[in-house]
């Protein structure tokens, strides 16, 4: 069995926001009329006011963020043209769902009239990481195993407390709401490539869905390209958190491989099980407990996720060049997440436009501003 490309490749959905006003911007449209739209990076969603990136494919983390960088700063040159700005959080604070216009394109229009108000309320943001597997086997195994670890990058990544001008109480209320769409969720333990394929063929042949970029959940086979892609993550505010997962995720099949090559493997666990852990992850972020299915019991979710990061995936981090990367994990547990972040401006001001310029300032760190300093630092633990 051949070993793995690891390659890498991300897609970001963004907010695109009046200055004034500092709600969501049905803007989509006027963008897709520009000449940008001929290079195929720039892709519309459901909404208007979303627009969606996807990087090149990228060998390393490394080249992970001089796309995005890239990408975000191209999004904000042709938002700035329009005098509007560029967020990257799960949610928006406080602008509704019911008021959003739905982007005119047939395949957008089908979705709205297939899952009525769902599509329309389906008004979040999302990181896609997508990591290259070329033996199907691996993939499925890879499947399995990786599933364990959703709670502890949600965590991580979770950017979405706010929804509708309400404090959910939620670190990944983004979560939630995608929850309602079919097909979502911690796949099932699959027992190979057959078993996949199976479910998929039978679909699609009683036309339940057209092909397999209608399964949604947290992580699945491409049905396109030979990755496995990771869709259960909020948008990550700061350009160093997107790099920083997507460095994890490529470190946990890196892991998994070396495992599988020495005939050894990691325990797999129950959907159920996940999503007991997945719920704590949407629901406390860092601030609860996960649980350690092994030993069977609670623990602090920064203690399961340092030992993800010391303990799991250490040992491949010097053969991938990315441990400065990786370790960008641990100032974002000092830090908190972008959720944290947003609560606590809220705290502060009470003023939900306040977390929106918040958020605009942290979206373009490191791309139209300096990155804060320490970023890359390894922040403890």
């Amino acid at each position: 069995m051949k070993e793995p490309s690891l390659t890498l490749g991300i897609e970001e959905e963004y907010q695109i926001i009046d200055p004034e006003t500092r709600e969501l911007r049905s803007y989509i449209t006027e963008l897709l009329e520009d000449d940008h739209m001929l290079l195929g990076e720039i892709k519309p969603e459901l909404h208007q006011s979303i627009v969606e990136v996807g990087t090149t494919v990228c060998h390393t983390p490394q080249e992970v963020r001089a796309e995005l960088v890239r990408l975000r700063g191209m999004v904000m040159g042709l938002a700035a043209r329009k005098d509007l700005k560029v967020v990257a959080a799960g949610t928006h604070p406080f602008s509704s769902w019911m008021t959003q216009e739905i982007t005119p394109l047939e395949r957008y229009i089908g979705v709205r009239q297939d899952m009525q108000d769902l599509a329309q309320q389906l008004l979040i943001f999302g990181t896609h990481v997508h990591v290259g597997i070329e033996d199907p086997e691996f993939l499925i195994d890879a499947m399995n195993v990786s599933r364990y670890f959703i709670p502890h990058l949600l965590c991580l990544s979770s950017s979405s407390p706010f929804w509708m001008g309400r404090n959910t109480g939620l670190k990944s209320y983004r979560s939630v709401i995608f929850r309602n769409f079919p097909r979502t969720g911690v796949p099932r333990i699959m027992r190979g490539w057959g078993d996949f394929q199976e479910l998929q063929e039978t679909l699609v042949n009683t036309r339940c869905i057209p092909n397999g970029s209608k399964i949604y959940w947290d992580l699945r086979p491409h049905h396109a390209f030979p990755t496995l892609e990771y869709r259960f993550l909020d948008v990550c505010t700061r350009v160093d958190e997107a790099v920083c997962v997507a460095a994890i995720l490529q470190a946990i099949i890196k892991k998994l491989w070396k495992l599988r090559r020495d005939n050894m493997t990691f325990r797999v666990y129950g959907a159920d099980l996940i999503e007991e852990n997945k719920w704590r992850a949407v629901r406390y972020g860092f601030d609860g407990n996960l649980i350690d299915f092994g030993k069977q019991e609670e623990c602090p979710a920064k203690s399961l996720i340092r030992e993800m990061l010391e303990w799991f995936v250490d040992d491949v981090l010097d053969d991938l060049g990315t441990r400065r990367e990786v370790e960008y994990a641990f100032r974002v547990m000092d830090e908190g997440s972008s959720a944290d972040r947003q609560i606590a401006v809220y705290e502060r001001t009470g003023d939900f436009k306040a977390v929106v310029d918040h958020l605009i300032a942290e979206s373009e760190e490191g791309v139209l501003q300096p990155a804060a300093a320490g970023a890359g630092a390894h922040g403890g633990g």
